[in-house]
């Protein structure tokens, strides 16, 4: 199965903690670390935008990733949220496969 690690950033801890509950509970991910306060400077609508936002960590599995992003189009706050999916190459065999046990699709889920 094809781990894969997924970053989205949130406009704050409240709201990223609500998203990582959400999709773990879910289980559209395994685990879905929070970096609170990150420095985010962009261009939005014709102007430089500089602001804290929080990150979500997203570990989880290709399988899972159309649910995932459906889920963060609903439940997101931000007209246009930030997912970006890489795929994850190497790792420790046992935590891999953890990942893969803890993140399913929904479709594999027999309720």
């Amino acid at each position: 199965m094809a781990i894969v690690i997924a970053f989205c950033n949130c406009p704050t801890a409240d709201t990223a903690n609500a998203l990582a509950n959400g999709a773990v509970e879910r289980r559209l991910a395994a685990c879905m670390n929070i970096l609170p306060a990150v420095a985010s400077v962009y261009r939005w609508e014709g102007r430089i935008v500089s602001e804290t936002e929080s990150t979500l960590l997203i570990k989880t599995t290709r399988e899972c990733v159309p649910a995932l992003k459906a889920y963060i189009e609903e439940f997101h706050p931000y007209d246009t949220p930030e997912l970006i999916v890489l795929d994850v190459t190497d790792g420790l065999p046992a935590y891999l496969a953890w990942v893969a046990a803890e993140s399913k699709p929904p479709s594999s889920d027999p309720m």
